[in-house]
């Protein structure tokens, strides 16, 4: 066959008056296009004049030959416009470059279009239906060819929720709804249509034959309709059923991680009261993911043994936080000898120093109730002074956090009391200690903390009340509180109207009251104080947490203000807004903000934004950042620490370390300060098999801390990064997002206020919030990786360990392990000696091949990086109501109720000196 070396000749067809030779040509042009491309472009005129004949009966023939030219030439908008025209000429399931190019520009189009439409409904869009088409023809090739998922990805980008219903009913239901599930939280960033995914996924799940909860839960909890899940539990609990009396329960342990209190109230309100004070227990047992503990019998008797009456103990947290403090307790590794030698090293009377060995400590002991430093070095504590004062008497909090029954009795002494003058730095940070106790849990403390404030006219017990009020009574959007800060900012003192100014913004966190913001911001332009203006800055990010594009119009406001406190304000309020969503509007607005504003404060927010924005891809944010760290301005390399040290935070991640690595050798003070600082965020419970900078990272600590010529600055921060690497014991984790995928709001808003000991060294202690246990799920078996199994009760463990003793005495002999048997130390000649040196090598060739697996007792740590790697064991005597295990607390249901067992004693529960009784149904 003769190759065609040109189309001159079939070009010329196109000028002859027949349409007959006109289409002839046409179709050969159609064929050979792709190689001639560059000479039929002389003649696309023609073609286009073809096309535009409404007489020319093969219209689509020509816009179709027409459309592969102007791809050649790189023209993709011309092409996708004469694409559109050619109708069903255009094979979508070819699998050319210009078809999948032409589909790529098409659905890019639409989805432009669906946003205009859907975000401006006032203008009158109109989608070609042309388009459409083409739109539709490709759902159906999805549907074709069982690709559910990118059907559902062009639905939920073009806002579509016919389709998404239909891809989802067409596929794995049970499958596709977790994945719209996953995907509607992080590619969907309008809040409405969000919203009315959450809706129709609630709705789909519900039709399910068996209704997945947990994710209605969820569902609902984005949508904050308590209602509904007040109502849902009751529906639960009302069945006769052990198993959705246990999903009952398992509902109220998630929305008490996931919810805020005023959201936890209202369910707890919708439920009904107990009709009878008691009900008779049931066989079966409910326990829980952090140990293989049985939840203890309520002896109050509102609560009551009904269902209903446990319910709502769940939601008040109590069960959860003492269950944490339990494991805490139990594991706590923290090495006092690091805190002792660093102390040592550093002089006791500067203030700065003192102030990080206290914070330091708090870290190490957080929520472990382990004062033993601070008892043991109660000369060193006798030389707090002023504010190092405060801080080290607020920092008990964050040892004691979740001692919600003993917190006043463990204050006491530093709180205030009538007729007796104490100091005053004291009494106000027993208070703050107070607030950090009852974190996020302020049901009984509140009260009283509102009295202390009341009636004091102190400014230091002012600042504590205040901030004891904010942290205790977070996100309840409580007008009383809210009234009585109100009254203290308005005081204009510059002490106790900072803290206030924050407080209120604690109070009314992610409410978007109008009110409130109205009335913070118009204080903040007439007050004089810096102080007062910067709480009230943060206060107001704070009251639009997670509102995305509801805050768009205060983002503009203070982003245009003249004072730079009010701009900073403005860059938090876009972290608080955006956190979490990975929203390109809201990285661009920072990006741009922390190279064009003049100043230095405001620029070194918007680069530590980014970290809060960005948290759940850790892994962009290395590559964001890089550049910045690298600016000739040290306060955006600072931000760019503390935006790696956020984002990364727990995940040892590698790229993010060698970018600190440097900094920590920076030539200005406070950069080395925030990345040692960072570095330790984000190697919290990582050890040198995790991770082999490790090591490194706390002999740099030690190096920096022991030299008598470092900076200050830089010393805090190595002091700091001490405490945070070991934080709780070394049992918690830093992590801005709960078990189940959603932002943790205590964590987030504690990492926050956190960053404002820029400005302030006591809002340090809000660190804690971000502290989560990795108390282990209660599996029997997991694999190798995951050092941590899902154990059922003691005698399971009991019965593994028995177990594995008998095959270990099976196997001695010359396969034995060298830890098998160990006999005891005889005299032996050298040549005997010599001997069992040869059979030790031999053994050591023959030696087994290591388990797969590893059984632990209760109560022992797992990291978030082996929980994936957990899995039940299949003749298990206890499975989880819930089907897919990410985590935190989780009932088990026990499948043998007739053979005995054996509880676990709580060693350090208050007022717990039994084995614990188990929560019955």
């Amino acid at each position: 066959m003769i190759s065609i070396t040109s189309a001159a000749g079939v070009i010329s067809l196109l000028d002859e008056s027949q349409d007959e030779l006109k289409v002839y040509a046409l179709k050969k042009l159609d064929g050979i296009v792709d190689q001639f491309w560059a000479e039929i472009s002389d003649v696309v005129p023609k073609i286009e004049v073809l096309y535009e004949d409404e007489q020319f009966h093969h219209r689509e023939l020509a816009a179709l030959v027409a459309s592969k030219v102007y791809y050649h030439l790189g023209e993709y908008d011309e092409s996708l416009a004469f694409a559109l025209g050619a109708g069903p000429l255009l094979d979508l399931n070819s699998k050319s470059e210009f078809v999948e190019t032409v589909i790529s520009k098409c659905i890019d189009r639409y989805i432009e279009q669906r946003i205009s439409q859907q975000e401006h409904p006032d203008k009158s869009i109109v989608i070609d239906r042309r388009l459409e088409d083409v739109v539709q023809r490709m759902f159906q090739r999805c549907y074709d060819d069982g690709e559910f998922k990118q059907a559902i990805g062009i639905a939920l980008e073009s806002m579509r929720l016919d389709v998404l219903e239909q891809a989802i009913s067409k596929g794995d239901r049970q499958t596709l709804l977790s994945y719209v599930l996953e995907t509607s939280m992080t590619i969907v960033q309008n809040l409405n249509f969000r919203n009315e995914v959450l809706l129709l996924l609630v709705k789909m799940y519900r039709e399910l034959p068996e209704p997945d909860y947990i994710s209605i839960s969820l569902c609902l909890l984005h949508l904050n309709d308590p209602s509904s899940c007040a109502e849902m539990l009751q529906t639960l609990a009302n069945k006769d059923d052990e198993f959705h009396n246990l999903m009952a329960y398992q509902i109220a342990f998630d929305l008490e991680e996931n919810a805020t209190q005023d959201f936890l109230g209202k369910v707890s309100a919708g439920l009904p009261e107990e009709s009878s004070p008691t009900s008779a227990p049931e066989p079966n047992a409910m326990e829980t993911d952090d140990e293989n503990q049985t939840l203890l019998a309520s002896s109050s008797p509102s609560a009551g043994d009904g269902k209903f009456g446990k319910i709502k103990k769940i939601l008040s947290g109590e069960f959860s936080i003492q269950l944490h403090l339990e494991f805490l307790a139990r594991n706590n590794h923290a090495d006092l000898l690091i805190l002792k030698t660093s102390k040592d090293s550093l002089e006791a009377r500067n203030s700065v120093y003192h102030s990080a060995i206290t914070f330091a400590n708090a870290f190490m002991n957080a929520g472990t109730t382990s004062d033993v430093f601070l008892r043991q070095n109660l000369d060193w504590l006798s030389r707090a002074t002023n504010w190092t004062k405060f801080s080290a008497t607020a920092g008990l909090g964050v040892i004691h956090k979740g001692q919600l029954t003993q917190g006043m009795a463990l204050l006491a002494p530093y709180l205030p009391r009538e007729g007796v003058s104490g100091s005053a730095y004291s009494e106000g940070g027993a208070l703050f200690a107070m607030g950090l106790i009852h974190t996020n849990h302020g049901q009984g403390v509140v009260e009283y903390l509102k009295n202390a404030l009341a009636s004091t006219q102190v400014e230091v017990v002012q600042h504590g009340a205040c901030l004891g009020l904010g942290v205790a009574g977070m996100a309840t959007a409580d007008e009383d509180v809210y009234e009585a800060l109100k009254n203290i900012l308005f005081s204009d003192s510059a002490v106790g109207g900072e803290a206030a100014g924050l407080a209120m913004g604690l109070v009314m966190l992610g409410t978007a009251s109008g009110k409130a913001i109205e009335e913070m911001l118009q204080y903040a332009h007439e007050t004089q104080h810096e102080k007062i203006i910067r709480g009230l800055a943060v206060g107001i990010a704070l009251i639009m947490y997670g509102r995305e594009d509801e805050a768009e119009a205060l983002i503009e406001q203070l982003g245009m203000d003249k004072d730079p406190i009010l701009r900073y304000g403005g860059i938090y309020t876009v972290a608080m807004a955006y956190c979490g969503t990975g929203n390109n509007k809201a990285i661009r607005r920072l990006l741009h903000v922390a190279v064009s504003d003049v100043n230095d404060d405001v620029r070194r927010a918007a680069v530590t934004a980014l970290g809060f924005i960005l948290f759940r891809t850790p892994k962009q944010v290395p590559r964001v950042v890089q550049l910045l760290s690298e600016s000739y301005n040290p306060h955006v390399r600072y931000g760019a620490t503390l935006a790696l040290g956020i984002s990364c935070a727990g995940t040892g991640l590698s790229e993010a370390l060698e970018l600190l690595e440097p900094m920590t050798k920076d030539s200005v003070d406070y950069v080395r300060q925030g990345a040692l600082i960072a570095s330790a965020m984000i190697l919290v419970e990582h050890n040198e098999a995790m991770s082999p900078k490790v090591a490194a990272v706390r002999k740099l600590y030690e190096r920096i801390i022991a030299d008598k010529h470092e900076d200050v600055m830089a010393k805090f921060g190595a002091v700091l990064g001490q405490g945070i690497i070991d934080a709780g014991g070394r049992n918690v984790t830093i992590s801005l997002q709960s078990k189940s995928g959603y932002a943790n709001m205590s964590a987030i808003v504690g990492m926050a206020v956190f960053t404002q000991f820029w400005y302030w060294y006591p809002l340090s202690h809000f660190l804690s919030l971000a502290f989560t246990p990795t108390a282990p799920p209660t599996e029997e078996k997991v694999e190798k990786v995951a050092t941590a199994v899902l154990s059922t009760t003691a005698k399971a463990i009991a019965r593994a360990k028995k177990a594995d003793q008998q095959r270990r005495e099976s196997s001695k002999g010359p396969e034995a392990m060298e830890t098998d048997d160990k006999e005891p130390d005889t005299p032996t000649t050298k040549a005997e000696k010599d001997e069992k040196k040869d059979d030790g090598v031999s053994e050591k060739r023959k030696k087994k091949k290591e388990e797969n697996f590893q059984v632990l007792d209760n109560m022992s740590r797992v990291v978030p990086d082996q929980l994936k790697y957990t899995t039940y064991k299949d003749d298990s005597r206890y499975l989880p109501v819930k089907k897919s295990s990410v985590g935190g607390i989780i009932l088990l249901q026990d499948k043998r109720p007739d053979e005995p067992e054996e509880l676990m004693e709580a060693k350090h529960l208050p007022g717990c000196k039994s084995s614990l009784g188990y929560m019955c149904v």
